[in-house]
């Protein structure tokens, strides 16, 4: 089994203490999405699970767990982004020097191909236009050199949450590229994101994303990656897309432990929360000792 944790908000930053407290009593309890009193108990025992994929945007606060997870024979790789949009976008994301620091200090204790660096999601804006993803992505994939091999790129998905969200910011002058020039915009930065990106040393692909990029060299990635864990961490995984993720990811199937509307992030983007203010309510009520994050 794989343990996800979590698509659905930032484990290692928000919730250390609770995943360590429950990799120590070897199971934990998810609610599912859809009906709270159906509640899942997933076994989180070194026996049951073959690997967790976390996903975070800072997981120093993590660190201190790091080496009891692979003492107890865990195996497990970050999905770590580093985006340093503009603050009207990424309210409450770390700077892009802390970042950059602890994702290094993460890849030092773990090795360079046990953490992924992800430019996701892309936004184009009259703020965040070609130019400045272009110059932006590669300022960063030259922090990161030797500190990753794969970077993870793909363009923001429309959800009525987040479309809600982009209309309010109208109001403060940001402007969202129109769907229609999106193709042409992507022409034009696709190729210097693939150009930094090997010039870096790293493998670029994408993650669930609808626009063809094969020919700029951009491969169809997975985050949830059967190919990868078995060239990392040399075992064979189940190799079935999971159902529950959208057409275009191809993910393999995992166990998701986390919980939506629960991150303090507050980006704009945000497809896993639905009002901020609910999600700081819900973190604020969270109980490390608790079988479930909320």
């Amino acid at each position: 089994m794989i343990i996800s944790a979590s698509r659905r908000t930032d484990i290692p930053a928000l919730f250390p203490r609770w995943f360590i407290h429950r990799v120590r009593a070897g199971f934990c309890t998810v609610p599912s999405p859809f009906n709270s009193s159906q509640v899942s108990t997933i076994d989180l025992s070194p026996q049951a699970v073959d690997v967790i994929v976390f996903w975070t945007r800072f997981p120093r606060p993590f660190f201190p767990y790091i080496n009891e997870l692979a003492t107890l024979g865990y195996r497990f790789y970050f999905q770590y982004t580093i985006l340093n949009n503009p603050r009207i976008l990424d309210r409450r994301s770390p700077g892009l020097e802390q970042a950059v620091e602890t994702f290094c200090e993460l890849s030092n204790m773990l090795g360079a191909e046990r953490v992924i660096w992800r430019y996701d999601p892309i936004v184009l804006s009259n703020l965040t236009d070609v130019h400045f993803h272009a110059e932006n992505y590669a300022r960063i994939a030259q922090s990161l050199r030797g500190f990753t091999h794969r970077s993870v790129i793909s363009i923001m998905d429309f959800y009525p949450k987040t479309t809600k969200r982009f209309t309010e910011l109208t109001d403060a002058g940001f402007q969202l590229v129109s769907n229609d020039l999106i193709p042409s915009e992507l022409g034009k930065l696709i190729p210097s994101l693939v150009q930094s990106a090997h010039e870096n040393g790293m493998e670029i692909f994408s993650c669930a994303e609808p626009f063809n990029l094969n020919n700029y060299g951009v491969l169809p990635g997975k985050c949830v990656d059967d190919e990868y864990i078995n060239k990392v961490f040399h075992i064979a995984v189940n190799h079935e897309k999971d159902p529950g993720q959208r057409k275009v990811c191809g993910c393999v199937i995992s166990r998701d432990i986390g919980m939506y509307n629960t991150c303090l992030f507050e980006c704009a983007y945000c497809y896993a929360t639905q009002d901020f203010e609910h999600s700081r309510s819900r973190y604020y009520q969270h109980n490390p000792d608790s079988t479930s994050l909320y």
